[in-house]
């Protein structure tokens, strides 16, 4: 399938795809964990909007490159949104992307995916985030071909996302999760 093809299909469908290579890939529904911790750093990030920053959550889609339109789990534009074509719905120049690591996906996050997104001109600071464990990774890139990795764990911990000045703690992010193996 070519990425016209993949838009025209996917802006009248009523379930999201994700589009790598000329393959498109149905997204699963999300557990209650995954979507907590979502909704956690959606509200945690708020601060950042008075500051020429916007948020999203997982209902936005991202071009990455000609081979990856993807739905990051919270993405961050600085600045004036850019998107693909005339329409409002795909963004091209994030500055912070998220992942929330399920099982089912956390190969792919951490791989293809995060080959693709280190692509992005735009991008600061790419972001996996655990479910089974209060874990964040920050990758922040450094020159253009260097990423540095910046790791806090534990809930007395916090995180930094030097891209949007901001400081969240651990214990904000997980706020209402219980890390129970198995029910990811």
């Amino acid at each position: 399938m070519t990425e016209q093809e993949y838009l025209e299909r996917e802006r009248a469908a009523e379930f999201r795809s994700d589009y790598y290579a000329g393959y498109v890939y149905n997204m699963a529904g999300a557990s209650w964990i995954h979507s907590r911790i979502i909704h956690n750093l959606h509200w945690l990030l708020h601060s950042i909007q008075g500051r020429g920053c916007s948020i999203a959550s997982n209902d936005v889609r991202v071009r990455v490159s000609g081979d990856l339109y993807t739905y990051p789990d919270v993405l961050v534009v600085c600045g004036e949104p850019k998107f693909h074509d005339n329409r409002t719905d795909t963004i091209t120049n994030p500055v912070l992307i998220v992942e929330v690591l399920s099982q089912s996906t956390e190969a792919y996050d951490r791989g293809a995916k995060a080959i693709q997104y280190r692509t992005m001109e735009s991008l600061r600071e790419l972001v996996f985030v655990a479910q089974v464990e209060p874990r964040v990774e920050i990758y922040r890139k450094g020159s253009a071909s260097e990423w540095v990795l910046s790791e806090a764990a534990g809930l007395e911990s916090t995180c930094r996302f030097e891209s949007v000045d901001c400081e969240l703690p651990l214990a904000g992010i997980y706020d209402q999760v219980a890390f129970t193996p198995g029910l990811l």
